[in-house]
């Protein structure tokens, strides 16, 4: 078995475990109110340091100033709760407009 293999196995196993503790421990594990807060905001830091790289940087650069603005206008309308077939084309839209007219 190549080292390939191996790992692919490994990463699917461990893969299936995360996915299984989650049913498998309901109901055996309490979490304390501070826990379950601390979780929450760990995943919110996650979440927006996801969209902060993918919306500033490409090519271990700068993306220029119309990706940062369609996401902002993106996040504007999610924000108004707007559908999200009307927020993805604003963002888009957003994004388009400003690289037609010279913002990078």
């Amino acid at each position: 078995m190549s080292a390939t293999v191996a790992m692919i196995l490994a990463l699917a196993v461990g893969t299936y475990a995360f996915r299984l503790v989650g049913p498998v421990l309901h109901g055996r594990v309490e979490l304390s109110p501070r826990v379950q807060e601390l979780l929450s905001a760990g995943a919110i830091v996650l979440l927006v340091a996801l969209l902060a790289t993918g919306a500033l940087t490409e090519d271990g650069g700068f993306a220029g100033w119309s990706r940062p603005a369609g996401v902002l206008v993106g996040g504007v309308l999610a924000w108004r709760r707007a559908p999200f077939a009307v927020v993805v084309l604003g963002a888009a839209g957003a994004t388009a407009v400003l690289r037609a007219v010279g913002v990078a």
